[in-house]
């Protein structure tokens, strides 16, 4: 039996049910691919229906603010996502009509979509013949066919490119494609049962006794260790609390979203020095001379490459500091409440 055929066949029996499947909508197949990007279903899910919600179109997401945005991106990360998405709406409503580009070439032209993006979209919304490639699907077809090309790489990709053309059921690609990733999400997993495999008599990996070794991978980037030190500046004005926050600028993590005055440093700054250094910025900064500190315990939030270790210096003035940096900004609470933050900051604020 064909590869197409046997993953029908296993689809129709196994194949999960999810709100971007069965429809014809290019906006709403997009917005689930780009939040589905480095997010797992279970919770990529939920955010596919807050932006349905909040942009039930392209038009109503090109309008958005990118703060907008944003914050409701809050806790997926990689905010370049969010950032290219908007970018991308706005450009289909102000070159392209509000119509969504319908051909792979089209919508691989839109910022922030690759090639996998672009075969998804033009497969699921348009009936092209474009198969997707994906950690799960290089991971079933490299031990079904017993490839030892490195994974993540363009001699990769164009390999299992033509592979996959020559089997995709060009009658409903949509569907090969969705029987194709559900496989290599749900039966061929990193730890597969392989004695359900419907392909068991077939797999190479499996007859050469190959399975933990396939797919092969490239070595992983070394992660780089980052030291931050956050600056909690509060004071009262009447009944309401107010504190300073900053937005980030530049290319680095987190471009977009606000976050609390910050000290950066190489190493971690030994405890025994920490009060005095915090002390220091405050007064070269802030213009604060006196103020009783409360220093966190580390805070540590991983990223893909990244490690930050994090800690949150908290002082509570009497009034408003003499002067402040230029790009910081007086926030009351309710304020930051609907400001874009990275997830560390808010897991923060939600512990006080």
């Amino acid at each position: 039996m064909a590869l197409s055929q046997k993953l029908d066949s296993w689809y129709t029996d196994f194949g999960r049910t999810l709100p971007w499947r069965g429809i014809d909508n290019p906006y709403r197949i997009w917005l689930s691919e780009i939040i589905l990007q480095q997010t797992r279903i279970e919770q990529g899910r939920d955010y596919y229906h807050r932006f349905v919600e909040a942009f039930p179109d392209v038009q109503a997401l090109a309008a958005a603010s990118e703060e907008q945005v944003l914050r409701l991106w809050q806790g997926l990360g990689y905010y370049s996502r969010a950032r290219n998405m908007h970018a991308a709406a706005q450009y289909i409503v102000r070159e392209l009509g509000g119509t969504f580009p319908s051909t792979y070439e089209g919508i691989a032209r839109l910022k922030g979509v690759g090639r996998y993006t672009a075969a998804a979209v033009a497969s699921f919304a348009f009936r092209l013949p474009h198969p997707v490639i994906d950690g799960n699907v290089y991971r079933f077809i490299s031990r079904l066919y017993g490839i030892a090309t490195p994974i993540a790489t363009d001699a990769a990709y164009r390999e299992f490119e033509a592979l996959l053309l020559k089997h995709i059921d060009r009658r409903r690609p949509d569907r090969f494609n969705a029987a194709l990733m559900d496989f290599g999400s749900l039966q061929c997993k990193p730890k597969p049962d392989c004695t359900a495999c419907p392909f068991a008599d077939e797999c190479v990996a499996l007859g050469t006794g190959k399975v933990d070794l396939l797919p092969v991978r490239m070595p992983k980037a070394q992660v780089k260790h980052r030291f931050f030190y956050y600056f909690h500046i509060c004071w009262k004005e009447g009944d309401t609390t107010c504190t300073f926050m900053q937005r980030r600028q530049g290319h680095d993590i987190w471009r977009g979203l606000f976050e609390f005055p910050l000290l950066e440093t190489e190493g971690a700054i030994p405890d025994d020095g920490l009060h005095a250094r915090a002390l220091d910025f405050l007064k070269q900064s802030f213009g604060i001379t006196h103020a009783g500190l409360t220093i966190s315990d580390e805070h540590r939030h991983q990223l893909t490459h990244r490690t930050i270790h994090a800690r949150f210096i908290a002082a509570e003035l009497p009034e408003e500091p003499p002067f402040h940096p230029s790009n910081s900004l007086r926030m009351t609470c309710q304020e930051i409440k609907n400001t874009p933050l990275p997830r560390l900051i808010d897991r923060y604020l939600h512990s006080l």
